[in-house]
């Protein structure tokens, strides 16, 4: 993550938007990651903890999807 005064001289890309790359990044890697945790939850039956890793998963793609929109949004413009 860039500290201090990097505005994206080093990067080449504004912090703005190396934020959004990262927020969606990692967006995807949470979803990734609780689908093995559903698949945990459904091996031991456990309902209640399948649903609340569903609902996670779901806000982590949505999130990674509004975030991918306003990357286009301001990388195109």
């Amino acid at each position: 993550m860039p500290t201090g005064s990097e505005t994206g001289g080093v990067t080449g890309t504004k912090d703005k938007d190396y934020n959004l790359v990262w927020y969606v990044e990692s967006c995807l890697n949470n979803a990734l990651r609780l689908e093995t945790y559903i698949q945990d939850a459904e091996r031991e039956k456990d309902e209640a903890v399948v649903e609340l890793f569903r609902k996670a998963q779901a806000d982590s793609r949505k999130g990674a999807e509004m975030g991918k929109r306003l990357l286009r949004e301001r990388l195109a413009g």
